[in-house]
């Protein structure tokens, strides 16, 4: 998985939204996502297939209704490169510190 094409996906203020509605309600439909979006129906459906294309989202086709939920596997994956970018930082910040004390 491409950690890239979710934070490009998650890039967006109106996805970005959508990915927070969606994290308070395990499902949701498109009609419940593009409610207050500011976008038209036909827009909310652009932003739900970046966000479907990256997998951040999974749509399931019930009857006639889509349901949206957060695929948690691919947020977990952007969240560990964060801890890892964060580790990383703070080792070398911890390196330097032992470097600033140890010239004193």
């Amino acid at each position: 998985m491409n950690e890239a094409a979710i934070y490009k996906a998650l890039g967006d203020p109106i996805r970005l939204e959508i990915v927070k509605r969606l994290s308070t309600e395990s499902t949701c439909t498109i009609g419940e996502l593009s409610t207050n979006l500011d976008v038209s129906r036909q827009g909310a459906r652009k932003h739900l297939q970046v966000l479907v294309s990256a997998n951040v989202l999974i749509l399931e086709q019930i009857g006639r209704q889509t349901d949206v939920s957060l695929n948690k596997h691919s947020l977990k994956i952007a969240r560990d490169f964060i801890a890892q970018l964060e580790r990383q930082w703070d080792n070398r910040l911890e390196t330097l510190k032992h470097y600033v004390e140890g010239s004193k």
